[in-house]
């Protein structure tokens, strides 16, 4: 028969209980990076004694990341003069996006996969393209974690020198002789950090699991057994 029939035997083999934990870590990947928002902020002091101004100016970001569109807010005036716009620097969304995707697409396509194993197992076992088709698809996801996760630790690394207090005191903030920039709060990037870590586990999960799906190919031969019921195999004179 061809049809859906429901066996959580798959789940017991580690062919699908693999593909339940990629189901599951790649939640945590789109969830830890996608659903990120942070802010960073600086402190502003009058070189003036006689102006007691001091205030804080705080920028918020959140994926996917485009600093340069980020503006520090907080007050027009300073010291008693104008306060000019301040931006964080970088666009930092493509390294971002590209990784939230390669995680939504493993989502999809293990979840996929978990309902065929689950109710299509017959067919999977009896077709020969089906596995290699499986085995293909699960050999470019190792790839493409390992590209995606890299780009992304990169990614997280520049957004971490872009957002860090004391750059932007010292090298953005354009100081002059009526006020001062001080370093302020640091943005929360623990999860982001979570997320490459996800992302890495997420490529020895794939390659893992890559050799189990090979398995089920026909490109897999497993080593012929002998029969002890026959004797040794005839010797030429």
């Amino acid at each position: 028969m061809s049809g859906f029939q429901f066996n959580i035997a798959p789940l017991k083999e580690p062919l699908g209980f693999i593909k339940v934990l990629e189901w599951v870590f790649s939640i945590f990947s789109f969830a830890t990076c996608g659903g990120y928002s942070g802010e960073t902020s600086l402190r502003v002091t009058c070189t003036n004694i006689t102006i007691p101004d001091n205030k804080t100016l705080v920028a918020a970001f959140a994926y996917p990341f485009r600093l340069n569109t980020v503006i520090f807010k907080g007050f027009d005036e300073i010291c008693k003069e104008k306060w000019e716009e301040l931006h964080l620097t970088g666009d930092y969304s493509s390294p971002s996006q590209f990784y939230v995707s390669i995680a939504v697409l493993a989502f999809l396509y293990s979840l996929g996969a978990l309902v065929f194993y689950l109710g299509y197992k017959h067919l999977y076992e009896n077709s020969g393209n089906v596995p290699r088709i499986d085995f293909v698809i699960t050999v470019i996801f190792a790839f493409m974690w390992l590209v995606s996760s890299s780009a992304w630790g990169k990614g997280l690394t520049d957004i971490k020198s872009a957002t860090n207090t004391n750059n932007i005191a010292l090298n953005h903030c354009n100081q002059t002789s009526f006020y001062k920039c001080h370093s302020g709060d640091e943005p929360h990037v623990g999860s982001l950090n979570i997320s490459v870590a996800f992302g890495f586990l997420n490529l020895i999960l794939w390659a893992g699991n890559a050799w189990f799906v090979f398995k089920e190919t026909n490109l897999h031969t497993s080593p012929a057994t002998s029969n002890p019921e026959q004797g040794p195999p005839p010797t030429s004179k």
